[in-house]
């Protein structure tokens, strides 16, 4: 069982858990993939960024579930933000996935440093009016990038995929979302696993419902209407993650995870008021 999907603001609906493929890579990445759409994923995540396009797209390609059923989702890379070089890199991807077209493509740092990210977010625009990519969103960008691009543009983001686990809930953010009709993504849901699944508060809560910790961090993401990309490369690991997206907590629940964060509970300290990802 999962939960139902989230719904950006112009309809495009999104499973309320996805795929994350950093570091797949080769033929085992290529058979994690596969594995995991045949398990029950629809959304797969991948990045320029991974060196991994080939491999996901060998892994889309051989599964045996139908093409359209699924959301492929890859992100342009900082050193690609100028209109040319991010059309360029857009067919590139499309080329290495092996698809007609990238479901979901999304910038994956601002870089405002370099302060090209509104060009980048204009380049996605003419991609998606060219038919290479359906849908078009960002990732690690603030209210004020994302109010940024819609005044250049006046094309507003489906998507912003941000760090967000329970060290670190993004309250703010995934309210502002929330109200902009902008479905949240989380990457590293489940903090990279460390000490946090540990903690009494969430081991309470995966007590109360007979599931793991792990699982317990993920219904937690699903009730409050995040899509959740962590990443499993079995098929027995990736079935236990999607039957948690389909676990509904109490509010009560929720809140005391929620309440786990810390001031600034970033794994690795990427503001994106300064980060650069090239």
């Amino acid at each position: 069982m999962t939960a139902s999907p989230f719904i950006a603001h112009n309809g495009f609906a999104l499973p309320a858990q996805g795929l994350g493929t950093y570091g797949f890579r080769g033929e085992a990445g290529a058979l994690a993939v596969r594995s995991g759409i045949e398990t029950g994923y629809r959304l797969i995540d991948s990045a320029f960024n991974y060196e991994n396009e080939g491999a996901v797209g060998w892994g889309v390609s051989g599964a045996a579930v139908d093409r359209a059923e699924l959301i492929v989702t890859t992100k342009l890379a900082g050193r690609h933000h100028e209109r040319a070089k991010a059309l360029d890199a857009i067919e590139e991807s499309r080329f290495r996935l092996g698809v007609d077209a990238i479901d979901l493509l999304l910038i994956h740092w601002p870089n405002p440093g370099r302060d090209h990210y509104v060009e980048a977010w204009g380049a996605l625009i003419d991609a998606r009016e060219r038919g290479l990519v359906r849908q078009i969103g960002v990732s690690n960008f603030l209210p004020e990038h994302l109010e940024r691009i819609e005044d250049a543009t006046g094309v507003r983001p489906v998507v912003n995929q941000i760090e967000l686990h329970p060290r670190f809930p993004q309250t703010e953010a995934v309210e502002y979302h929330r109200k902009h009709g902008i479905v949240t993504e989380a990457w590293s849901p489940l903090g990279r696993a460390g000490d946090i699944l540990d903690d009494p508060v969430i081991v309470d809560v995966a007590q109360a419902h007979g599931i793991s910790a792990a699982q317990a961090v993920l219904a937690w993401h699903a009730s409050r209407g995040v899509v959740a990309i962590p990443k499993a490369a079995t098929p027995e690991h990736q079935a236990l993650n999607l039957i948690a997206s389909g676990v509904p907590l109490t509010p009560d629940e929720v809140a005391a995870i929620t309440a786990l964060g810390v001031p600034d509970g970033r794994l690795f300290g990427a503001d994106p008021r300064t980060h650069e990802e090239l």
